[in-house]
């Protein structure tokens, strides 16, 4: 396939024009995809079972702020609730903190011997609508100031407007920009339109060496959803088959309660197996579910229902 534009990231063939890898995908069919997304949904999960699903949710969330008024403050206390979500040393840790790169020193000083990682967004959060050399030195800022994870938006622009080589080659560039810290490639799925464009936008993230491919922003509406994440989890299970690579997935923005949580492990499982069932490949993209889940574990606990009134509102 010969280049669309971009930045020079495609291999160059025996005649000089360059190629890239095929970025076509099935075709999705919309009816199965979301009856089987809602059936799975459904799954009636035990006590210990449902504890443990509590606890692994908590293992694999980034929590995060991305607010115009984020402060220091605010950011190491999220990191002081992320290092130690419930005083009971049963509650895991959880995976990252994820906030915008002039606060990845402060969240970095906070987690200062913990296993809690520090993620940012970055290539011009939420839009992505930014000439390519800002958001690369988005991202090496970032990652020199200590960020072991970064988080890009795609140009939705220029996906719907078919230059699929731009999206592949911007994404390539970001993940050598990246060095040592892991990519995650926000697809904004609610943007796409279809679940054929996600199908392929992801197929485009994993081949451009996403090391997750994830939904949303959580500033577009509808953000993660249980069909357009399974959606992403079979073109990763199709990918590992294709490649032996195992890629992560992370469904983020309107996840609020722990039953979703829960629906979104079955769909991992279900999909993917339990090789995936781990912060390593599977994250949870939350500010406000942690609470929720932590109220769910109390219950289970006690078999009385716990306000959220006992647990910190950041």
């Amino acid at each position: 396939m010969a280049a669309e534009g971009g930045n020079g990231k495609g291999a160059a063939g025996p005649s000089g024009v360059r190629t890239y890898p095929d970025f076509s995908a099935p075709t999705v069919d919309k009816v199965m995809v979301e009856e089987r997304a809602a059936a799975l949904g459904k799954r009636s999960i035990k006590k210990e079972a449902k504890v443990f699903g509590l606890r692994l949710s908590i293992a694999m969330m980034d929590l995060t702020t991305l607010e115009g008024k984020d402060s220091p403050g605010k950011v190491t206390q999220l990191c002081q609730k992320a290092m130690r979500p419930h005083a009971s040393p049963e509650v895991p840790p959880c995976a990252a903190i994820c906030v915008y790169p002039k606060l990845v020193p402060v969240a970095k000083r906070a987690l200062a011997g913990s296993r809690v990682k520090v993620a940012s967004v970055a290539t011009a959060f939420p839009s992505g609508l930014s000439a390519l050399d800002v958001k690369l030195e988005d991202v090496r800022r970032a990652v020199a100031w200590g960020a072991d994870e970064i988080d890009m938006v795609i140009d939705r622009g220029a996906l719907l407007a078919g230059e699929k080589t731009r999206v592949f080659d911007e994404i390539a560039a970001t993940k050598e920009a990246c060095g040592p810290a892991h990519l995650k490639v926000i697809l904004e799925t609610g943007e796409l339109g279809t679940y054929d464009l996600v199908r392929e936008a992801s197929q485009i993230a994993m081949l451009a060496g996403a090391d997750f491919i994830k939904t949303s922003t959580g500033k577009v509406t509808p953000a993660a959803t249980p069909a357009v994440t399974l959606v992403m989890l079979e073109a990763i299970r199709d990918f590992f088959y294709a490649t032996g690579k195992r890629i992560g997935m992370k469904p983020a923005g309107g996840i609020r309660t722990a039953k979703q949580a829960l629906h979104y492990l079955v769909l991992v499982k279900e999909t993917l197996g339990d090789a995936w069932l781990t912060p390593d490949l599977f994250r949870l993209g939350a500010s406000t579910l942690l609470n929720d889940v932590l109220m769910q574990l109390e219950t289970q606990r006690t078999g009385a229902y716990q306000s959220g009134d006992y647990f910190s509102k950041d």
